[in-house]
């Protein structure tokens, strides 16, 4: 069944021009529910902890202004004057996670489930531990079930009775103990289900095709007027989910590769002319390729979807590896699942284009590829003989538990899920933005592929780690410039903007940050600099800043 929707986002204006992109709520479409005191606060456990409530008012900025484009010099403000760029954008906003002082469930009343589906991912059974933690140990909450097997689980197959002693050790196993499976979304019979066996609250893990499909069970639960919850928690190996600041299971498949690289270096340093290949997980993401050859320090190469690659001629791939052969006497080589797969489109023009049962594109293995190619081209170099080894961990690396960083980071996702469910927040997804754990609308982390920025910092500093050359022409780098999207707004064009003698800066009152005095030796200094622009801001008894943007 399509997965198709029409979920609408809620859109406020705050204060000072940032847009908060809202989640919905119980109340949205359920006027006047009753609502509860939040079992936490007679916990002593919190009682020593200071604002521990979120505000309903708290919300947290997509970007900061560095991420943003602009570097800060100084802030100011009391009554501030800001100078900009003219065209720099206004500020998104999510509703900030954590639990409310009221709730909209009575603890009794609770019958939550959860479901994993797509693939394997280390910290799935942290999340789905943590969960049935968080219900039970913060709330009260005794009826938590299992969907067996992904979404056609809910009408399908039985539900698993979840407690807190059935789910305590299963942080230290990978999988899931649910089970998992791609595609069986049909909308009318989950929800069916759901409403059958009295579920009020959905927790949903998976990735951007699970999100997609929660957004469409939502919709229908608000069609038909139910109090139920759908709250998701954003799940891909590959770190390719956009908006937030990383997935879950990342930091551990970077540590886990390791493991192969090291073995492919052994092999690589132990022949002569040794090359050792593995290939990592990333279908349209090279993050895990990036990020494990950053922290291994022993790779030579690292190929990426995003980055283009040539095999022949000047400059290109095999030139490169008969270079690095004669200056070290081995290399490794790490590629990603997605990378050069237009190259190997072009030799196989007539192959059937296959999909699994998310819709993803069966990728061609780009390992055993790039394996036989050297292998062809050194064959007709009698001088260079090499002796080449192929490792693929892919399986072995989202098959294990998750890490400790991972595992916090599972625990604070699954808390914030919880937090967000008993407080009516429903059809979001919680993830970590900024910094801080949100509430984020379905339809934002859908939209999109996070993707390795090959014009950005990172990529330059693994250029510099490895010394490979980028294989990129200047006309390639134009136009992935131009393919690059905009970034999204960061101030409201409403707050009192007016255009400076220069043309390129504009001045609008903000936030207080640091505050500046207009007599000091600093302020003195930015007079000088700001010139006829400091007197319209300048006065004893006002404060002011610069901030400059970027080239």
């Amino acid at each position: 069944m399509s997965t198709e929707n029409n979920y609408q986002m809620k859109v406020v204006k705050g204060d000072y021009g940032y847009v908060l992109e809202d989640v919905p709520h119980l109340t949205d479409y359920i006027p006047d529910l009753p609502t509860y005191d939040n079992p936490l606060r007679s916990n002593p456990a919190y009682s020593v902890v200071k604002q521990y409530f979120v505000d309903m008012d708290d919300t947290v900025p997509q970007k900061s202004l560095e991420k943003a484009g602009l570097r800060i010099l100084y802030f100011a403000t009391l009554g501030v004057q800001v100078v900009v760029h003219k065209d720099s954008p206004r500020g998104v906003h999510f509703r900030r996670a954590g639990p409310r002082q009221k709730v909209y469930f009575s603890s009794d009343d609770v019958r939550a489930c959860i479901v994993t589906c797509g693939g394997l991912c280390p910290g799935l059974n942290t999340v789905i531990r943590e969960i049935v933690h968080s219900l039970d140990y913060m709330y009260g909450v005794s009826k938590v079930f299992g969907i067996d097997g992904g979404y056609r689980g809910f009408y399908s197959k039985n539900i698993i009775t979840l407690t807190p002693k059935t789910v305590n050790d299963i942080h230290k196993r990978g999988g899931t103990i649910l089970g998992s499976s791609r595609g069986g979304h049909d909308t009318t019979k989950i929800v069916d289900s759901i409403q059958d066996r009295g579920i009020n609250q959905v927790y949903i893990i998976g990735g951007d095709g699970t999100q997609k499909g929660a957004a469409v069970i939502y919709e229908e639960i608000r069609r038909r007027g139910l109090k139920v919850i759908v709250a998701g928690i954003p799940k891909t190996i590959d770190n390719d989910i956009p908006v937030i600041d990383k997935s879950f299971g990342f930091d551990t498949a970077v540590e886990e590769a390791q493991r192969a690289i090291n073995a492919a270096h052994v092999e690589a340093e132990s022949a002569e002319n040794g090359i050792g290949v593995v290939k990592l997980m990333g279908r349209y993401s090279g993050f895990i390729a990036m990020y494990a050859t950053l922290a291994s320090r022993d790779v030579d190469l690292c190929l990426i979807p995003e980055s283009p690659f040539y095999l022949e001629g000047d400059g290109g791939l095999f030139e490169y590896i008969e270079k690095r052969l004669k200056e070290n006497g081995h290399m490794v080589i790490v590629i990603a699942e997605g990378a050069g797969q237009e190259l190997l489109a072009e030799e196989n023009a007539h192959a059937k284009k296959e999909q699994d049962a998310s819709g993803n594109k069966l990728l061609q293995d780009v390992g055993l590829w790039i394996s036989q190619k050297i292998r062809d081209h050194f064959a007709k170099k009698t001088k260079m003989p090499i002796t080449l080894k192929y490792i693929d961990p892919t399986y072995m690396i989202r098959a294990v538990p998750s890490n400790a960083s991972d595992n916090v980071y599972c625990t604070l996702l699954a808390q914030s899920c919880v937090h967000g469910a008993m407080a009516g927040y429903t059809g979001f997804t919680s993830g970590l933005v900024n910094g801080r754990q949100t509430y984020i609308p379905f339809n934002r982390i859908t939209e999109k592929q996070n993707m390795v920025v090959i014009t950005d910092r990172m990529w330059a500093r693994l250029l510099s780690s490895t010394n490979q050359p980028s294989f990129l022409r200047v006309k390639d780098i134009e136009e992935i410039k131009k393919e690059e999207q905009p970034q999204t707004q960061l101030l409201d064009g409403d707050n009192n903007v007016h255009e400076n003698s220069g043309g390129s800066l504009v001045v609008f009152e903000a936030l207080l940050l640091t505050i500046v005095p207009y007599k000091t030796v600093l302020g003195t200094y930015l007079l000088k600099v700001l010139g006829s622009s400091a007197s319209d801001v300048g006065s004893s008894n006002r404060y002011f800043c610069l901030i400059h943007l970027e080239s």
